[in-house]
């Protein structure tokens, strides 16, 4: 077959592909009050997320190529950085970036088994992991009830010698208080590797989160703000730590070349490394010890249409959050209602509510009436991780982390705290419903 026929015959496929998205999912379902569910996040997307889709599995090129390629310019175009490397989830991304921080390349300033790192414990497991596997010690900091993001005013008493990084969330898209944060960490040279799975889209004072950091990571798990289905995203302006990420990424190698191409360098079979013989292949020369973290070509096609529509979901989002905020006005008897950082301007992932003391009614009666009308709702993540059944054996000796002050804001959460959707896919008919039901729930009339 020639490639002109080849190629007409692509272009047949991907018009045939457009026409089923507009027969199966072009219709948007009805929604009926007491019927349908609202689940807190969904995929958002139309006839281009499938089309690219398709488009990339037509190559059979099935690890990293040009959608790869092409994603990770336009992510790091849109975030604002140099460096942006996709990864196959969030979780991975958090995995790479502190692994990143543990190169011997980094000398003194290295994260060691020992070291500590400041974080906190009203958040998601993935954050916390790597920090434990490598060995280093996690020193948890209570948070603000209304923020659910780090109380700084502790960040002090959380320093110690052996300190060398700090590693937040911005919480359900919501920003830490990074003029604190940030100048905490050049005060004393630590690190700060900002978790900004929940948050693509969110700005303080003017700059998007995912650039305040040495390393930044990105999730696009489906209900996050753009999805491939898995994949993450690893950003830096740090040309050094993008290096070491990009080697540890791909195996640990020392060779750059993308998959398929060799010798970029011009000097593949004359080169001299450690021990090694004289001119061995650099295709297979690890300069640190990594992984294959590389998301596969299908996933960035999706990203690459999904990038386009991120502005428009951030906008989404940040509508249904203030709606929902203006609706709920008069439940502070009952509930503890979220508050931006000051200075932000949030791409929110969800909207966070925590039940007062002595409001007459508990967290999981209103959670049980949502959910019986169709209105799906979550915990804040681990709530407080060190409670979580994997920390037992490490509570059980006292030993393997710290915790500074006695958590009682993130304690709160994890009793009373739980939050409902802003993603894109809500209507007004839908926000108003979850507005009556959440009132209702506090024992409050409807403000229609």
């Amino acid at each position: 077959m020639s490639n002109e026929r080849a190629e007409q015959i692509r272009r047949e496929i991907l018009d045939r592909v457009a026409d089923y998205y507009t027969e199966a999912f072009g219709q948007p379902k009805e929604f009926v009050p007491g019927e349908s569910r609202l689940s807190y996040a969904g995929r958002v997307f139309d006839a281009s997320e499938i089309t690219s889709l398709v488009d990339a599995s037509l190559d059979f090129w099935l690890t990293y190529g040009r959608f790869s390629k092409q994603f990770e310019d336009k992510f790091a175009k849109f975030v604002g950085v140099p460096y942006a490397y996709l990864v196959n989830s969030g979780s991975s991304a958090s995995l790479l970036a502190f692994s990143v921080l543990t190169a011997d390349s980094l000398g003194d300033r290295r994260i060691d088994r020992g070291d500590e790192v400041i974080t906190v414990a009203a958040g998601f497991p993935t954050t916390i992991s790597p920090i434990l596997q490598y060995g280093a010690v996690p020193v948890f900091v209570d948070v603000t009830l209304e923020t659910a993001n780090i109380d700084v005013s502790y960040l002090e008493e959380a320093l110690s010698p052996r300190s060398k990084a700090v590693m937040l969330a911005h919480t359900l898209g919501n920003p830490f208080d990074l003029d604190a944060v940030r100048s905490f960490c050049d005060k004393h040279g630590l690190w700060l590797i900002e978790d900004n799975c929940d948050a693509l889209g969110s700005t303080y004072k003017g700059a998007l989160t995912g650039t305040f950091g040495d390393l930044a990571t990105c999730s696009f798990y489906p209900p996050h703000h753009m999805t491939m289905g898995e994949g993450g995203a690893v950003c830096s302006s740090d040309a050094k730590l993008a290096k070491i990420a990009l080697s540890m990424r791909d195996w640990g190698r020392d060779c750059v070349c993308p998959s398929g191409v060799d010798n970029v360098c011009g000097r593949r079979f004359s080169q001299d490394f450690g021990t090694l013989p004289h001119g061995y292949d650099h295709k297979y020369v690890y300069s640190h010890f990594g992984y294959n973290l590389k998301a596969t070509e299908m996933q960035a096609a999706i990203g690459v249409a999904q990038l386009d529509k991120l502005d428009s979901f951030t906008d989404a989002r940040r509508r249904n959050w203030a709606i929902l905020r203006e609706g709920l006005k008069g439940t502070d008897d009952v509930l503890v209602l979220p508050v931006a950082t000051e200075g932000s301007d949030p791409s929110w992932f969800g909207f966070l509510m925590s039940v007062r003391d002595g409001a007459g009614v508990s967290r999981d009666e209103i959670v049980a009436k949502l959910e019986a009308s169709g209105i799906q709702t979550r915990m804040l993540f681990a709530g407080n991780m060190v409670r979580q059944p994997c920390f037992d054996e490490l509570r059980a000796s006292g030993s393997g982390y710290r915790a500074v002050g006695d958590m009682t804001a993130t304690d709160k959460i994890m009793a009373d705290g739980f939050w409902v959707g802003v993603y894109p896919g809500f209507t007004d008919e839908m926000l108003q419903y979850m507005i009556e039901n959440i009132r209702s729930a506090c024992g409050m009339r409807s403000t229609a």
